[in-house]
Order: structure tokens, then C-alpha cells, then sequence
């Protein structure tokens, strides 16, 4: 059963050294992680009408800087994520978050900025005004959807189709102060309704995934 978020929690990213903090990680925050789990990919997969699988950050190629962040994605691939469209949860110090993500390794990115490019007001109003979207996985700033035009949409898309290393993460953050994170059963409804309202954007990249095998 998942109990939620505690600023001990949150506090791991004070801990200095690689395998200290490390350690915290895995005794503090990957059993609740694999709690999310339990409780989220069900819903998922019946969505999705796919089967998704938990993938939880091991961080294993880090050797000294320890890890800023730490998060367990959600993907319909058994043995990976960082190539599929997928969902995260994730904490910073600072923050909660809760992202469709397709990140640097995804091939499906030229794909999937043509199919957003071919009606950006459509996805500008699908958006939720208080949605974030994020560039790159690994920094914690996020720009508000209400900040971004029609113009801005468009030129976030171009990016993602141009750039080798671009990244594309819409969803939400919730910051550690907040009382939903310390509410088990409310946290995953929030997540759930995230990711319900996020599926359009992930059904979109699935079709484009398709495309691409």
C-alpha cells in the first residue's frame, strides 16, 4: 500500500556522496515507487489496451556525482524505456513529478513533432492551462503551458523533430510542501488523472512509434 511523500523523502538529495545517497534512494524511495506501480500500470494498461512494465532508475552508470533526481518510468517495453514514449514519476528536492516523457533516445521524435505539428492550436487547447512542459529530463525547471503561444507550441515541436538530443515531457509537478504528497490514495488519483489527461499526447506518439518499426 502506498503512503505517500514524507520531506525525509525529499531530504535524500542533501545526502552527500554517491553510494550514501544511493542507498537512502533505494531503502526510502524505490519501495514507493514500486507501490506507485502496483496501483498505476493496471489502469494503464487497460487504457492503453498495451501491456506496460515498471521500470524503476537504478542509476548505474553514475560512479561519483551522486544523482540529483530519481524517478520510475512506466513503458510497454519489458527490457527499456528511454527509447518509448513513456510515463514517469519522479522526485527533485524541490519538487514531484509526473510526465509523459519521450527523451533523447526515443527514435520516434521526427515522427511524432510532424503528427503535433499538423494542428498546434489543437494541442495548445488540449493542454491544461496549469500543465508543464519540460526540455530536458535531467534539470528540474518546467514552463507553464499558459505561458506558451500557438508560436511557442510550434517552435517546441520543431525542435523536438530537428534536434538529435532534443526532449519533449508534458505533466505536472507538485512541490514538496504540498499535503496531496503525504495522502497516499489522493497522490495516485492525481496521478491516474494525469496520465488520463496526457493520453492523447501518448496515444499520438504510440501511432508515431508504430510508424517507425
Amino acid at each position: 500500500m502506498f503512503n505517500g511523500f514524507n520531506g525525509e523523502d525529499f531530504d535524500v538529495f542533501q545526502i552527500e556522496g554517491l553510494e550514501p545517497r544511493m542507498k537512502a534512494i533505494q531503502t526510502r524511495i524505490q519501495p514507493k515507487f514500486q507501490a506507485i506501480a502496483d496501483e498505476v500500470i493496471p489502469s494503464l494498461s487497460v487504457q492503453c489496451g498495451e501491456e506496460f512494465y515498471t521500470h524503476i532508475a537504478q542509476h548505474a552508470r553514475r560512479k561519483v556525482n551522486p544523482p540529483n533526481d530519481t524517478w520510475v518510468a512506466f513503458a510497454t517495453n519489458k527490457r527499456g524505456y528511454k527509447m518509448m514514449p513513456h510515463f514517469q514519476v519522479g522526485l527533485y528536492e524541490s519538487h514531484l513529478f509526473v510526465w509523459f516523457a519521450v527523451i533523447y533516445e526515443a527514435q520516434v521524435k521526427p515522427q511524432l513533432a510532424n503528427q503535433l505539428l499538423e494542428d498546434v492550436a489543437k494541442w495548445n487547447k488540449l493542454i491544461p492551462k496549469d500543465f508543464e512542459w519540460s526540455l530536458d529530463h535531467m534539470k528540474p525547471e518546467t514552463t507553464k503551458h499558459a505561458d506558451f503561444s500557438d508560436t511557442d507550441l510550434e517552435s517546441m515541436f520543431v525542435r523536438l523533430r530537428d534536434v538529435k538530443k532534443a526532449e519533449l515531457l508534458c505533466g505536472i509537478t507538485i512541490d514538496r510542501n504540498d499535503p496531496i504528497l503525504g495522502n497516499g490514495t489522493e497522490l495516485i488519483k492525481k496521478i491516474e488523472k494525469t496520465y488520463q489527461t496526457l493520453l492523447p499526447l501518448y496515444r499520438t506518439a504510440q501511432q508515431a512509434h508504430a510508424v517507425t518499426q
